[in-house]
């Protein structure tokens, strides 16, 4: 019943894109939906938002809320991406040193405040087939946002000689395969639902070490 909740269709939604999107409608800030429907998901969890919340919440009609997202599950994937493409500027901005150094310094940086945050906690805790899709299916836009990242910065790696030289699309999806488990198994591994601890401290020095000597020349 949840998951048809959140993933229906409005009978009016065809009607809605029939029409062109009215000038006020697309003045409207996405950041404003956006930040709506993270704070419902936060406070309710995925199973049990709706467009109507989301619209309310933002002050805005469900109409204008359709013609951007066709469900909840649209809206809360733009939520997602939002929050970690700028987590993964955020640490990029902060590393420092070799190209090397800087690829390490920032995978690891993004592991473990993405393993801890908020959204992902609960999206793991009460809805995990969200993230099932990106793991076994396709590609998401978050992931492809940190490919293009650690490729850029391996090829400056090969620059400066502080990256062995190699496949450079290659060496990018093996350090997010490599770095993807820490995020999502590792609480699992370690028996610590709230995704911090010494254990986990532990094992990101294990995945510093790793990408460190996988990279080296």
């Amino acid at each position: 019943m949840a998951a048809e909740r959140f993933n229906s269709r409005s009978s009016a939604l065809q009607l809605v894109r029939a029409r062109p999107a009215s000038d006020a409608a697309q003045a409207i800030d996405s950041d404003r939906i956006l930040d709506a429907a993270r704070a419902l998901l936060l406070e309710e969890g995925l199973p049990r938002m709706t467009m109507t919340a989301i619209a309310d919440r933002a002050g805005v009609s469900r109409a204008t809320l359709y013609r951007r997202w066709e469900n909840v599950t649209g809206v809360v994937a733009d939520v997602s991406t939002r929050e970690w493409n700028r987590l993964t500027e955020r640490a990029a901005a902060r590393a420092g040193g070799t190209a090397r150094e800087k690829v390490v310094s920032t995978v690891v940086h993004i592991v473990r405040e993405m393993r801890s945050h908020p959204l992902l906690r609960v999206l793991i805790d009460e809805s995990p087939e969200f993230l099932t899709p990106y793991q076994v299916r396709r590609q998401g836009q978050v992931t492809a946002f940190h490919l293009v990242v650690i490729e850029d910065a391996v090829r400056q790696g090969f620059a400066d000689g502080s990256i062995r030289h190699g496949d450079a699309v290659a060496m990018a999806q093996a350090v997010v395969l490599m770095s993807w488990s820490f995020v999502t198994t590792a609480p699992a591994i370690v028996g610590s639902p709230d995704a911090v601890g010494p254990e986990l401290d532990a094992l990101d020095t294990e995945l510093t070490l790793a990408l460190d000597r996988y990279l080296a020349p």
